[in-house]
């Protein structure tokens, strides 16, 4: 198998040097379980097709003065390290090309419905027919079988579904869910690589690949573990409850003094017992709080939490919220402010040193910023090698190194509709 020249790691190699994915997948959790893949060596091929563009290519933000299939930053950053191939899976003989890239792959990796998956035939046993040892990973909304599998969905569906948003917001107002598509950032692509992972340790053992069915939604579900215990044990449905927690208090968000040029400023405090309480009030000297009887222990500061929040909001609300946060670290007590995004890039002094952000020169939106791994191997790093590529960019060079076809048969394919 081919793979992108590592630049870097100690042993010059990245850990999945050699492996090829054929990428069927869209919009969030499957691209982003393809670009982790792609950060440490595997040649991720993104299948694409004009006559369905994959929505996020079209989505915000984009660089002013800026349109086009290329520019947003959305895409851009989930897609990096990747070849994209434009493929009409709706065209007659777009299937064998299909199949060939699978032929030539060993990890099939797909977001889809069961019903697009079975309409284009590409059914693990569909692959298997071509390529017995292929790792087959489908990350369906509600899985390949039951009454919901054609469900249509995106982590904001989600969120609803699984009971997240029932459980997030102020008890007195309508849920609002988290504020962004959290299963398509974190749980449902990370479960799909450990799988992965599993699965080609598994062939490399025995020589057998496998299916993977990784339904979002039970992915999901499983991270509902504390209030489902509740329920079944305690027969308490939970409900919402702010920032509150069940055995922390305070715990929550706390203005602070504006910035410079009037940007609101906010604090988080957790306190976890009565020795970080101490240690609160002794910082806090003189505030209305330190010295109140009310909330000496944690039942009373449970007992007065609106009391208490107030009190707390009055007395951070001169204060410079990084400098606060950084002198409630030094006793002990966790405490972070609340960045933005102009915080993190430009302000955040700890992830600037690991070097976690990553600026890669994009063909039409010039220097750009990129999240970089997750997960550091000290040995064999992962690294971001190229921005994400344009539409349809190496469709030609996939077609002719990869798939084996002559310029001629390219054009012949091209001219009938089936590439791009």
């Amino acid at each position: 198998m081919t793979s992108q020249t590592s630049l870097n790691g100690t042993n010059g190699t990245r850990p999945l040097d050699g492996i090829r994915v054929a990428d069927f997948s869209w919009f969030g959790a499957g691209p982003i379980a393809g670009r982790t893949m792609a950060d440490f060596g595997a040649d991720v091929i993104r299948i694409e097709s004009e006559a369905r563009v994959d929505g996020l290519r079209l989505g915000q933000p984009q660089k002013p003065g800026k349109s086009g299939y290329n520019v947003c930053a959305y895409f851009n950053n989930f897609n990096a390290d990747k070849r994209s191939f434009l493929l009409n899976m709706s065209a007659e003989g777009s299937r064998e090309v299909a199949l060939r890239i699978i032929e030539r792959s060993d990890i099939f990796l797909s977001n889809l419905t069961p019903r697009v998956i079975e309409r284009w035939g590409l059914t693990y046993e569909e692959l298997c027919e071509v390529k017995p040892d292929i790792i087959a990973a489908y990350q369906p909304m509600q899985g390949l079988w039951g009454p919901h599998r054609d469900f249509l969905g995106f982590g904001a569906v989600l969120t609803p579904t699984t009971g997240i948003s029932h459980l997030s917001g102020d008890p007195d107002r309508r849920p609002v869910g988290v504020g962004t598509n959290y299963p398509d950032y974190a749980v449902n692509p990370g479960h799909t690589i450990v799988a992965i992972l599993a699965a080609l340790r598994h062939r490399r053992r025995t020589g057998r690949g496998q299916r993977i069915e990784l339904a979002q939604i039970e992915s999901v579900a499983a991270t509902m573990g504390p209030a489902l215990m509740d329920y079944t044990v305690n027969g308490v449905n939970q409900d919402r409850k702010g920032n509150r927690s069940t055995w922390m208090c305070p715990h929550g968000i706390y203005r602070c003094a504006d910035d410079p040029s009037g940007r609101e400023r906010w604090i988080a405090i957790a306190i976890r017992d009565d020795a970080e309480w101490e240690s609160l009030c002794a910082v806090a000297e003189g505030s209305s709080f330190a010295s109140d009887d009310r909330f000496a222990t944690l039942l009373g500061r449970r007992r007065n939490e609106a009391v208490l929040n107030q009190a707390i909001s009055d007395w951070t609300a001169s204060f410079d919220a990084a400098s606060l946060a950084v002198h409630l670290q030094s006793v002990g007590i966790p405490a972070a402010l609340i960045q933005d995004a102009e915080d993190m890039c430009e302000h955040d002094d700890h992830l600037a040193e690991r070097g976690f952000y990553a600026y890669l020169d994009h063909p039409e939106t010039g220097i750009s910023l990129y999240d970089g791994p997750t997960v550091k191997l000290h040995d064999t790093p992962g690294y971001l090698a190229s921005p994400a590529p344009l539409f349809g960019e190496h469709t030609f060079e996939v077609a002719t190194d990869v798939l084996g076809y002559s310029a001629q048969e390219v054009a012949e394919l091209t001219a009938s509709g089936v590439l791009a």
